[in-house]
């Protein structure tokens, strides 16, 4: 017997699925459904015989879903309903018992929790993973000099390796985010029901042990209204995916002709349709065009939650597309900076050349007489009156330093002093990078 007298319209059919994105959450739905009926038998709520008959459902529904022979129905508005069904038609009136104790809300949101949790877990693993390339492509640069830019002009000079570890304490930021989704999926919803609990003497803490979770969600109207945690980790793809479309960036600009400081592999570049000595950084370009797209996926779940009442409205649908698109999206991004890091080539002599504009030790210069009693700001000025008199008279900073100032501030504009002049904890001189790559060295797994 059905409430309703007439079928669903097809539109609103269309409009009602789920299945056609839902499906992924099986492994999770499955492993949550084994906990739950283990638990329904331990409370005595259903017959041990009945435990087994419906576990053995599972198990060959698990089995057909992993081998992509699972006989789904029109009728399927969603994997919840998709499972149970399935498992009642192998197993009969044992498995019409599955759904005991609970509703789909607190088993969606359930599930919901666990895919963020392993999502989390393997984006952090990827993470890792980049943060050891990083750091190795670092150590294998270590003291190769390269501009440092600001507003994209040539500001002062680093070292490569310095450079690049900025990107290793970006990821590291990004692995405590994640590490943060964690924590707020650390309390299983499931028992909740539908919004009041359940009218059964349910062992929650039962089915958190078996599924990994530290404890209990303590209220039920807000278990199946939160979505905090999907937020949270949209949150951490939007910060990590922003950090990789600065890389994809730099990577952009290095290997253009203007730059010249780095060749990509051919197995991270593509050619043109018509231009044939074309060789595209496509990779690092998506890099930066794929970062408003998780960005958006973030937004959008924002719009979705923001103003709805307590507690499940089936707007919360809208939570998993965006989740998932966004999860698939970074995880291809972490995979592709990783590849074209580790397989680039730099080009030294480039950098070093670029490195050596004697422009950019202006600040040195201006510090060499503050170093002498001068205030900064009028040492500041001193300086820029002579870059004026060098660029309006087309004369090496150098020399006008020296005629004006002497040899001893001439010796400044060797290249080896600017970068080694940055003694701050921090700062680029190799003692430092070395002491940055010790830190590093630590944070990384064993």
């Amino acid at each position: 017997m059905s409430r309703f007298s007439l079928p669903q319209d097809a539109a609103f059919q269309a409009l009602n699925t789920s299945l056609g994105f839902d499906r992924r959450l099986w492994p999770f739905d499955v492993a949550q459904s084994r906990a739950h009926v283990r638990m329904l038998a331990a409370q005595g709520i259903i017959s041990e015989a009945d435990r087994d008959e419906i576990l053995g459902g599972l198990d060959q529904a698990a089995s057909e879903l992993e081998a992509g022979t699972f006989p789904f129905l029109p009728d399927d508005e969603d994997i919840h309903m998709a499972v149970e069904r399935r498992v009642t038609e192998l197993t009969g009136p044992a498995g019409g018992k599955i759904h005991t104790g609970r509703s789909r809300n607190d088993q969606v949101i359930t599930d919901l929790a666990m895919f963020t949790r392993d999502a989390a877990t393997r984006l952090s693993g990827d993470l890792e993973q980049l943060r050891a390339v990083v750091l190795q492509v670092a150590e294998a640069h270590l003291d190769w000099p390269i501009p440092g830019y600001t507003h994209l002009q040539r500001a002062q000079p680093v070292y490569l390796s310095h450079h690049l570890l900025a990107y290793f304490w970006m990821l590291t930021r990004d692995i405590e985010r994640f590490a943060a989704v964690l924590r707020a999926t650390s309390e299983l919803p499931l028992g909740a029901g539908a919004l009041a609990g359940v009218n059964f003497d349910t062992d929650r803490r039962m089915v958190a042990a078996e599924l990994g979770f530290a404890g209990v969600t303590p209220n039920s109207v807000d278990s199946v209204s939160n979505r905090d945690f999907v937020l949270d980790l949209l949150h951490a793809l939007s910060v990590t995916a922003t950090h990789l479309s600065r890389l994809g960036q730099e990577i952009v600009l290095w290997t253009s002709t203007e730059f010249g400081f780095m060749t990509l592999s051919d197995a991270w570049s593509s050619g043109s349709s018509i231009m044939p000595q074309k060789k595209n950084p496509d990779a690092a370009e998506l890099l930066r065009g794929k970062a408003p797209r998780v960005w958006a996926h973030q937004a959008a779940l924002h719009g979705v939650i923001h103003a709805l009442p307590l507690t499940y409205n089936k707007d919360l649908q809208e939570d998993k597309e965006h989740l998932f698109d966004a999860v698939d999206t970074v995880a291809l991004c972490i995979a592709a900076a990783g590849g074209m890091l580790e397989t680039a080539t730099f080009h030294r002599d480039a950098m070093s050349a670029a490195a050596s504009d004697p422009m950019i030790a202006a600040v040195d210069l201006a510090d060499f007489m503050v170093k002498r009693g001068m205030p900064f700001r009028e040492a500041h000025g001193v300086v820029a009156r002579l870059v004026r008199e060098s660029v309006d008279g087309g004369t090496s900073l150098a020399d006008v330093t020296t005629a004006e100032l002497g040899a001893e501030a001439g010796a400044i504009f060797e290249q080896s002093s600017w970068l080694e002049s940055k003694v701050s904890e921090g700062g680029t001189a190799l003692a430092r990078v070395r002491e940055q790559l010790e830190q590093a060295r630590a944070l990384l797994p064993a």
